[in-house]
């Protein structure tokens, strides 16, 4: 088998693609130093060729309202996103930003046992907690201070607020509870922002759209699921129909499912879709399925 042959297929989902190009790049790092240069050369001619082209396109387009706003839906696709990040056509969101910041510092906090996690972006303010060690620990004032907050400032002087919260927060509304899909365990990047947990009503749903995927988004107390908006009978919307202790029925055709599993009540042998999600502070975050 020669390198050629080693070359992967099309893949569609962006933890494939990345692979894809990792494997390729480490047939390339077998090479000489002037096969290597050559890629290289040729890589970065097609990357910039790419760049311009994107650049312009967006260029001409963004003056439209339409299609402003079809280029707007399309960034949420995560393979779309990734590109126009690639070639700075994006900028890094505020989110990311701020995550960024908070990475420089985790490497001192785990040192002793601890972590910071982002709970909250809402300009001009930001909400973080200490997790680990360093919940509670006397010096964390001082890390918060000389660390947490020095960093955020550095990275994004748009945040003038940042508040440290103590703990886990007892509201009503359960805004702080942490949860994780079982089949999401161990799930390794692809994950999506896409609402904040009281965005979603309490026993009910709220239908988004995720990397061009219509989903639906089920609360049930502390628990929430992801499914495909659509019937398992049809392919149907779901979003539209009544729903009675966690169960959904389609609005066409009386399809009746289980919320918390995705599972059909009126025809076992079929079920909704299901995409990974979590809940970290108030961030919904959803990983679409293959």
């Amino acid at each position: 088998m020669n390198a050629i042959d080693q070359i992967p297929t099309k893949r569609e989902d962006l933890a494939g693609l990345a692979g894809d190009i990792e494997r390729v790049e480490a047939i390339f790092s077998s090479w000489d130093e002037t096969q290597r240069n050559a890629v290289e050369a040729y890589r970065r001619a097609i990357e910039d060729l790419h760049g311009e082209a994107l650049r312009r396109l967006v260029r001409a387009l963004k003056d439209e309202p339409a299609a402003l706003t079809a280029m707007k839906q399309a960034v949420t696709d995560e393979v779309v996103y990734a590109v126009l990040r690639r070639h700075n056509i994006l900028k890094p969101s505020l989110s990311e930003r701020v995550e960024a910041a908070l990475d420089g510092v985790r490497p001192m906090l785990a040192s002793h046992g601890g972590n910071v996690e982002l709970v909250n972006v809402r300009p001009p303010a930001i909400e973080v907690r200490f997790v680990g060690a360093c919940d509670g620990c006397p010096a964390s004032a001082l890390t918060f201070h000389a660390g947490v907050k020095k960093a955020v400032e550095e990275a994004c002087p748009e945040i003038t607020d940042i508040v440290q919260i103590k703990g886990m927060s007892n509201a009503a509304d359960n805004d702080s509870v942490r949860f994780v899909s079982p089949f999401a365990l161990g799930a390794v990047g692809g994950w999506h922002l896409v609402c904040r947990l009281d965005e979603i009503p309490q026993g009910g749903i709220s239908a988004v759209v995720v990397g061009g995927q219509n989903v639906i988004l089920s609360r049930q107390e502390g628990v929430v699921s992801c499914f495909q908006n659509a019937c398992a009978h049809l392919g149907m919307e779901l979003d539209g129909g009544s729903i009675d202790e966690g169960i959904i029925t389609c609005p066409y055709h009386g399809f009746r499912y289980d919320l918390s599993s995705g599972e059909c009540l009126t025809a076992p042998e079929v079920a909704l879709q299901s995409h990974a999600v979590r809940v970290i502070g108030n961030r919904v975050e959803v990983r679409l399925s293959s």
